[in-house]
């Protein structure tokens, strides 16, 4: 996959996560807000487990296996989120917690690498 479509899935995907979460707390109760953060989280996973970091940075290696395991937990949350128990909210935060440390980091060491 190349970085264009990558890049489009991921913002795609993030968009739906960040909506479909949204509306549970806005009191809407859909049927297919489970399905959508679902599909959400599946393109999120699929966006980050595509990209490849081959170089020899250690810090951004541990950087980008954090973005994954973010994602990992959108999954877990939309698990949750079928299930009707509120846990899915832990994993949500969970989730945007490292992505925002994450989103700060990686462009701070690549320049610092650079």
């Amino acid at each position: 996959m190349n970085e264009k479509a990558r890049n489009l899935l991921l913002t795609l995907s993030l968009t739906i996560v960040m909506i479909s979460a949204a509306l549970p707390i806005f009191m809407v109760q859909w049927t297919v807000t489970p399905y959508l953060f679902a599909v959400g989280a599946a393109g999120t996973t699929i966006a980050r487990l595509t990209r490849n970091y081959t170089g020899k940075n250690f810090r951004l290696k541990r950087l980008y296996r954090i973005e994954l395991f973010s994602s990992f937990a959108l999954l877990i949350a939309s698990f949750f989120l079928f299930r009707g128990e509120r846990d899915w909210i832990m994993f949500l935060t969970v989730a945007a917690v490292l992505q925002l440390y994450t989103a700060f980091l990686i462009p701070k060491v690549e320049k610092e690498k650079n």
